[in-house]
Parts: structure tokens; sequence; C-alpha cells
């Protein structure tokens, strides 16, 4: 009876998951002209399985997930008109590229949660980042990657979406590591009394942060992607708006800097918790 209790725990909460990061990954902040979009943090929910679960049902989930993507991507499988075209397009593309999330859960046991989440979500965006560059350097030479030199092409033009895509992962999955505790069975809020300072300034840190490092990213890099033939040009860089991108870059830096003392600061300058 528990091991049967412990099964569809798990299949709820995979579904939940599923469910949640398929929403996540409609909502897009960023979609480049020839594929590849920045999402809020759409790959955590499978992470999250992952970590809580281990990585081989994590990439179960994955797996999943990627055949969800794929339905939702029908129309990139018209570019193709060969059998074996199409089945590596859904294999890196899709299936691969999702089920990997499935190794977030490598350093499940870290002492530290945070630590671990953050390293399993890094390894997770790293090996999916390495699918779409095989993919473009083989299957999509040719159409929205250049035919020469398609693997450095490859490299620069999946690193438009998947640095910011990570970058906003690996921020989300800090916070949410640090708030709430994923290896209990009942998920819990996470060594709150061990947790110093406003925790509420420290999340507006992070999402301030994660703006700026979010609109510099795709500025700098959307400039390099032509949109009406999808190569790169390094000269493109003389069009971006420095003025804006400097700005920008030193507000959202300093407020996270000041919100994130601010939190410090307000915990210590609070009274003491007098015993019960």
């Amino acid at each position: 009876m528990q091991k049967s209790t412990s099964t569809t725990r798990r299949l709820i909460e995979s579904a939940v998951m599923l469910a949640l990061a398929t929403v996540l990954s409609l909502f897009k902040l960023v979609e480049l002209p020839y594929g590849g979009s920045v999402t809020f943090a759409s790959m955590l929910p499978i992470a999250i399985i992952a970590y809580r679960y281990g990585c081989g049902w994590g990439l179960v989930t994955g797996l999943v997930f990627g055949a969800i993507q794929q339905l939702l991507g029908l129309k990139n499988l018209s570019y193709f008109s060969t059998w074996y075209s199409i089945v590596a397009i859904i294999g890196l593309d899709y299936l691969i590229a999702f089920g990997v999330i499935g190794f977030a859960g490598a350093f499940r046991r870290m002492k530290s949660q945070p630590a671990g989440l953050l390293l399993g979500c890094l390894l997770a965006g790293l090996l999916r980042y390495l699918c779409h560059v095989i993919s473009g350097a083989t299957v999509w030479a040719g159409l929205s990657i250049p035919t020469a030199a398609a693997l450095t092409y490859s490299f620069v033009y999946n690193a438009t979406y998947m640095i910011p895509e990570v970058i906003v992962l690996l921020l989300v999955a800090y916070y949410i590591g640090s708030s709430l505790d994923f290896r209990q069975t009942s998920i819990a809020p996470y060594q709150r009394s061990a947790v110093k300072g406003i925790p509420a300034l420290r999340w507006v840190s992070g999402i301030v942060l994660t703006a700026g490092l979010v609109f510099i990213t795709v500025t700098v890099f959307g400039k390099m992607q032509n949109a009406e033939t999808g190569e790169f040009d390094v000269t493109a860089l003389n069009t971006v708006n420095w003025t804006v991108v400097l700005i920008v870059g030193a507000v959202s830096l300093v407020s996270a800097v000041v919100l994130f003392i601010a939190s410090r600061v307000g915990r210590s300058a609070a009274p003491e918790d007098k015993p019960q």
C-alpha cells in the first residue's frame, strides 16, 4: 500500500509539474525570428521532479515534456521532406533536448539543496544546449544555419536564446531552492529558521537582476542574428544602443545589490523573537 501511495504521489506531482512547465513554455519573454525562445524558467518544474525523485524518473518526465513540446512545434517538421531529417529533429530538438532535464537530479545528494538544484539545472541547461547545437550543425544546416561553418554558427545561434534561458533558470532555481524543501515527502519551507534576512526583498533583488540580465543578453545577441537570413554578423553589434545597455545593466546590478543588503540589514535591525 505504501509503495502504491508513493507511486501515485509521484505520478500526480509529475503531471502537475508537466502542466506547469508547458504553461510556462507558452509565455515567451523573447522569441527569435529563426527559432528559439526565452521562457520564464519553463525547465524548472521538470528539474524539481528530477531533484525529488532522481535522474531516472526525471528523464522519463523530461521525455514526456519533450513530446509535448514536439506537438506544440509540429510546424517545424514542415521544413523537412526526408524521414531521417524528421526523426533527427524530433530526437535532438525535442525528446533528447528536453529529456536531459532529468539530469538536474544528479546533485540531489549534496548537503545544500540550493547548490544541488543550481548545479543540476546548470548541467541540464548545458546538455540541452549541446543537443540544439548538434541539431543546428547537422539537420538545420542550410536552413536557419548557414552551411558554411555550420558548427560555429550553431554554437552562436543557439546561444542567443539558451544563455538567457539558463540565466533565468538558475536564478529562479536558486531562490525556489532556498525557499522550499523538496527533499521531504511533503514540500515544506526550507530551513526557515536558518535563513537570515527578509525573503521578500531577496526575491525582488533576484527578479531585478534577472530582468536586467535577460534584457542585456537578448539585446546584444539579438542584433547578431539577421531576421531575414538567419545568419550572424558580428559587425551588427555596432547597431546596439550601448548607452541603454550600460544604463540598464548598472541600474539592475546596483538595485539588486541594494535590495539584497537591505534584506539582511532589515533582519539584523529586527528585534529578536522572545521564547514563548
